[in-house]
């Protein structure tokens, strides 16, 4: 049971164990936590996007005044996956006088994150998990930019049955993010006369999911586990296995959007359809901060970057409009009207969902064009 008021107070002063920002002497830093994965077991090619973006943006603002005159100051956490170690962080943060936490590309570990900074009553902007339960009850001490995962997994499904799948299969590890997209997939399939079948990506072999594939006569394979391992070395086996020619290998959770992926398995990563939050064309803005971007990543950059930097500007946003002190900055997620790089961003109230949500980023499925695996293309957006 969370012991602190769903809403922010508008008059009495943080409840949080150190001191808000706006009791930061003048000309000190506005002191902004970063949570991201930037070692393994988490996916640190992620986590090196997201910093990318979240670290340009506050150049970027302090570039032009800062807030209110004083520099935006980024203190980056290294969560590794590991929902403790973020939760610990979150208290660090807080501890450090930070006004507010941003970033975390793994859902269980942004919810992890999500709950304690709802405890100590520290404003945290979700910038790309998307497990619809973040939190386990409403807050208005949480808000975030990436897309619930019903509403996407739900515009993939509905891809699938398009294409002609309706048996599907999922590669699957024990996890509440996988399951969840599990939970989703079956739900609104079943309607429609798809099936979904789990398949442990633990306990079987490569060879042994293969086998499993052609005995449920399966017609798309879901990879819902970790990559590198399993994910490469179950693309491969599906590959090479002539009896699954026809089925179509998948990737909703986006594993193929990163170069590593292109890296680790060639012309067999191609073709293998994923979700990414982009638009089908970038405005000037988007434009502008992509070209920044690629020249900081060094390679494209992923819809994890634009997350990061949207993730700040609006942060930037809420704090010069509103002030730095903690309850006022959540306060302040209902009344955001910010130009991000992938459209204007405003938060609301989504049926189900516990926190403020950008509702909804763009959403493509795309994949890897197997006549030029470094070039995507646009299947659907949504």
């Amino acid at each position: 049971m969370n012991p602190r008021p769903n809403t922010p107070p508008s008059t009495s002063p943080s409840p949080s164990p150190s001191p808000s920002g706006a009791e930061h002497p003048d000309g000190a830093s506005v002191r902004l936590g970063a949570l991201v994965p930037l070692t393994r077991p988490g996916w640190a090619e992620a986590g090196r996007h997201l910093l990318a973006g979240l670290d340009l943006a506050v150049r970027e603002v302090n570039e032009t005044g800062g807030i209110d005159g004083r520099p935006l100051e980024l203190l980056v956490r290294d969560t590794a996956a590991d929902p403790e170690r973020a939760a610990a962080a979150v208290d660090e943060l807080a501890g450090l006088g930070a006004t507010a936490v941003a970033g975390e590309y793994h859902s269980v570990v942004a919810r992890a994150a999500a709950a304690r900074a709802d405890a100590l009553g520290l404003p945290f902007l979700c910038s790309s998990a998307v497990l619809d339960g973040l939190t386990g009850e409403p807050t208005e001490w949480v808000a975030r930019l990436a897309p619930a995962q019903s509403h996407g997994w739900r515009l993939y499904a509905d891809f699938l049955l398009g294409a002609g799948r309706q048996r599907i299969a999922v590669a699957t590890q024990p996890s509440a993010y996988w399951a969840s997209g599990t939970r989703i997939l079956r739900d609104h399939l079943a309607p429609l006369g798809g099936s979904v079948v789990e398949l442990d990506g633990n306990a079987l072999t490569p060879e042994a999911l293969c086998d499993a594939l052609v005995e449920h006569g399966a017609t798309a394979l879901l990879l819902l586990v970790g990559h590198p391992e399993p994910a490469v070395p179950i693309v491969r086996a599906v590959r090479k296995d002539r009896r699954l020619a026809d089925v179509l290998i998948g990737a909703p959770a986006g594993q193929p959007e990163f170069a590593e992926w292109a890296e680790a398995l060639g012309g067999d990563g191609a073709g293998i359809p994923f979700l990414r939050y982009l638009p089908e064309h970038l405005g000037p803005l988007g434009e502008r901060v992509g070209k920044e971007l690629r020249e900081r990543l060094g390679e494209a950059p992923s819809f994890v970057a634009f997350e990061g930097w949207d993730t700040v500007t609006v942060l930037a946003a809420a704090l010069r409009s509103h002030g730095t002190d903690r309850a006022a900055v959540a306060a302040s997620w209902p009344h955001v009207a910010v130009e991000g790089t992938r459209g204007t961003i405003r938060f609301s109230r989504a049926p189900g969902i516990g926190v403020r949500q950008w509702t909804w980023a763009p959403v493509q499925i795309a994949d890897r064009d197997p006549a030029e695996p470094g070039r995507f293309r646009i299947l659907r957006t949504g």
